[in-house]
């Protein structure tokens, strides 16, 4: 987390003196922010219809963690091009640091990444391949839950698939430690998982789905919602029974 500061700081730093300012403002340490989250901005031609996806793919990732307790409060949608592939990103920042999680904060993680996709289901009847990386993030996250964190009683508390198999030494993976049975009853279990998030998810966004589409269009509109603005979308919405009104409205 310090490392982490610094680099922002330095960043934000360097921003402010390219533009030959005496000091740092909060413009500065946003964009640093920015960079180090999602990337450098790129400029992508992209159709209206495209836009549209993006920004209602964006504002389901923002409803989804607003109103889940387990997810860390969002600071700002954005409908900008990042980075190498990131077309928009939903900035979520903790409220402090965390050293442990449970399993139920962890699956409202799984829910926030869900969130996305599920908007685009919602919207369009239809999906892209825009949440080609939070599905990657999504199964990663439930198979290390299952699989290392025994957060699944059908699977118990043992562990699989550890072993170092990190991806970044050289040769072959490790040899599996368990059963063709028992990698099959991760798989089941782990699908199983990501199934209970999708419906939790869906139904979520069907109830909220006027804030959805309220979101998406200021999106549209302005392509960076702040906090602020978030806050004051969710203190007009219904009250919802995934836990209120959302946070801080």
């Amino acid at each position: 987390m310090g490392a982490d500061l610094a680099n922002i700081v330095n960043e934000a730093a360097r921003l402010a003196a390219r533009q030959g300012k005496e000091a740092v403002g909060m413009a500065d340490l946003d964009e640093a922010i920015d960079r180090m989250v999602a990337g450098l901005k790129k400029t992508r031609v992209m159709s209206a219809k495209e836009r549209e996806i993006v920004g209602t793919h964006e504002a389901g990732h923002a409803v989804v963690a607003e109103f889940l307790p387990g997810a860390d409060p969002v600071s700002k949608v954005s409908i900008v091009s990042r980075g190498i592939a990131a077309l928009g990103y939903t900035r979520q920042l903790p409220t402090q640091d965390r050293y442990l999680m449970t399993r139920s904060e962890l699956f409202d993680r799984l829910c926030v990444l869900l969130g996305g996709r599920t908007a685009e289901e919602i919207a369009f009847g239809d999906v892209s391949t825009g949440a080609q990386n939070d599905l990657q993030r999504a199964t990663d996250l439930v198979r290390h839950m299952v699989a290392q964190c025994g957060m699944s009683e059908n699977i118990g508390l043992m562990t699989f698939d550890g072993g170092g198999r990190t991806g970044l030494l050289p040769g072959p993976p490790p040899p599996r430690e368990h059963s063709e049975d028992t990698a099959r009853l991760i798989d089941a279990e782990a699908g199983r998982i990501m199934v209970e998030a999708h419906v939790k998810v869906s139904a979520l966004l069907t109830e909220r789905r006027s804030l959805l589409e309220q979101l998406a269009r200021r999106l549209l509109q302005k392509e960076v919602v702040e906090r602020g603005e978030l806050q004051a979308l969710l203190a007009g919405a219904e009250p919802s029974r995934e836990g209120g009104r959302g946070r801080g409205a």
